[in-house]
């Protein structure tokens, strides 16, 4: 049979695009293969606040930070906890492989496509609290200048180019149903033509039957993203037995084509899944006011100093502060019957500390506009920051503490909160700040961030009472659990080639990005060190290009 295509690509996000753009470097014809409309090119990737996981880079070398690749290891080891002999066989191997990216080439294969990061570097994950446990041990997280959309674009770019010369074509709006194979092998696709959608980007598209198509190839690569906006499948999968009951109520981080469906499509044809139960989602959800797809969460990325309290009013206990420990935080919160926690803050914690996950929440790093930038050190919590504190239902804003209680009260979808519970939490918080030192640890990890530079100037407030009113108006902030991402998938070794449950390679099967766990089938273990998804999409995309360049005929 005619073959359509040297490589059929599945799924235009950016695992895809990574992957067809080295296949075109090669002079490879691509079929890129989407059920979405042209609109989503680059997928998730798009959406996000485009934080790169770089170890020993120029701007960690700027600010002060000495971290190496060994000392990169430890923190991944540590986090991912590998403890399965057969499903961590090659997620283990993948670890390695991708810290070495970041410690290496990593930076300038972004650069040389013309990306260019911010001069200062966040310190995501910063761990419970011991040296071999999970966290970051420095700051890592290279914000992208541009964000996600940059991230998209140095690679959406040079694809578009081999468009117009010929090796590239794509299939919006073709799901698919089936990978087909023969004798063994993959050799095409075949599924459903949808209905045209002239639907934005991220807004859920129709799934009307249009027609059928099968497409053939050398090779297939499914780059189809993960299950995070498919709330069913994450259920399924949910760990009960590590994390508890799964939530009743969560809202979501992702599209709703972010669905999952290409794995049991996949394993249908062969390919072996792992870690199935390994999945990312954050504690610290507010729902969107301005929504574009379904539940649609948005992500706060705090600084340390807010008080966290559970859905009773009551601390959530150390080291589970803001931006710590995400996966223990949403233990733990489970653990209290409960789906939602607070934090209280003031406005002068709000206005240095609130950062919003995404790209269209940053319009000042996302259109590269230094001005606007530059308004983030004055006066006044963030344009977007802002917004929700005017518009999102899950702020409250008062000028004093009972009053800010009773507002958590009427907005609050759980149980009612005890003002002398909640004022007992503040009072001792605040009493630990008469001196400069304490038994508090959220403050010393307080005092602890503002001794990186980076953190001092732009990130972590002055450790002040929250009762004081020079710092007010007191804030509360009800927070959700946020879907987000898949941390298992589809078992591939260090080509990105799609195992078999016997241990063997998928000929003519590859799989990249979020499907493929990032890599290997879970590459991240149990937990993430952030900055790493977008980057685990590069590298298995790159993989996955560069071993068909090299082997197809």
């Amino acid at each position: 049979m005619t073959q359509d295509a040297d490589v059929i690509v599945v799924g235009a996000g950016l695992a895809g695009l990574v992957a067809t753009y080295e296949l075109t470097r090669a002079g490879k014809r691509v079929l890129v293969v989407d059920q979405e409309n042209e609109a989503n090119l680059g997928g998730q990737a798009f959406w996000s606040l485009g934080g790169i996981f770089l170890v020993n880079s120029p701007e960690q070398r700027r600010m002060g930070i000495k971290d190496s690749y060994d000392l990169a290891l430890q923190d991944w080891s540590g986090s991912a906890g590998f403890d399965r002999d057969d499903q961590d066989r090659w997620p283990r191997q993948w670890a390695q492989a991708y810290v070495q990216f970041a410690a290496g080439e990593k930076r300038a294969y972004m650069h040389d496509l013309g990306m260019r990061f911010m001069p200062t570097v966040g310190w995501a994950e910063r761990g419970r609290g011991t040296a071999l446990d999970h966290g970051n041990s420095v700051p890592r997280f290279h914000i992208s200048w541009g964000t996600g959309p940059e991230v998209v674009r140095i690679f959406a770019e040079p694809v578009m180019a081999a468009a117009k010369r010929g090796l590239v074509s794509f299939r919006h709006r073709h799901q698919v149903d089936e990978v087909i194979t023969s004798d063994g092998a993959a050799v095409g696709v075949r599924g459903t033509v949808l209905a045209p959608s002239t639907e934005s980007r991220g807004v859920k598209s129709n799934r009307d039957r249009a027609g059928e198509f099968e497409l053939r190839a050398q090779a297939v690569v499914v780059t189809s993203g993960g299950i995070g906006g498919n709330q069913e499948l994450v259920r399924k999968n949910w760990p009960v037995d590590r994390l508890g009951r799964m939530p009743q109520n969560m809202i979501c981080g992702v599209p709703a084509h972010v669905d999952g469906r290409m794995l049991e499509i996949t394993e249908n044809a062969g390919g072996h899944i792992v870690n199935r139960d390994r999945m990312w989602h954050y504690t610290e959800g507010i729902v969107n006011w301005d929504p574009v797809w379904p539940d649609h969460g948005i992500r706060i990325i705090p600084g340390p100093s807010s008080l966290w309290l559970d859905a009773e009013g009551k601390r959530l206990p150390t080291p589970l502060f803001p931006g710590f420990d995400t996966l223990g935080t949403l233990k733990h919160i489970l653990g209290t019957g409960h789906d939602h926690t607070w934090f209280i803050l003031t406005q002068s914690i709000i206005e240095k500390e609130f950062a919003l996950s995404g790209s269209e929440q940053n319009p000042d790093m996302t259109g590269k506009d230094l001005k606007l930038l530059l308004g983030r050190v004055g006066k006044g919590a963030p344009g977007p920051v802002d917004s929700f504190m005017r518009y999102g239902e899950d702020f409250v804003v008062r000028d004093d503490l009972r009053a800010l209680v009773d507002g958590m009260n009427a907005i609050g979808s759980g149980p009612t909160l005890d003002y002398a519970q909640v004022e007992r939490e503040v009072l001792a918080r605040d009493r630990e700040l008469d001196n400069t030192y304490s038994k508090d640890l959220q403050l010393m990890a307080v005092r602890n961030a503002r001794s990186y530079l980076a953190d001092k100037v732009t990130r972590v407030a002055r450790p002040h009472k929250l009762l004081d009113p020079a710092h007010g108006p007191l804030i509360a902030v009800r927070l959700h659990l946020l879907t987000r991402k898949t941390l298992g998938g589809l078992e591939t070794n260090l080509d990105s080639q799609v195992m078999r449950s016997d241990g063997t390679a998928f000929d003519g099967l590859y799989a990249a990005g979020e499907v493929a766990g990032f890599g290997g089938g879970g590459m991240h273990g149990y937990n993430a060190l952030e900055g790493t998804f977008l980057g685990g999409c590069i590298f298995s995309g790159r993989a996955a290009g560069r071993a068909l360049a090299r082997d197809l005929g």
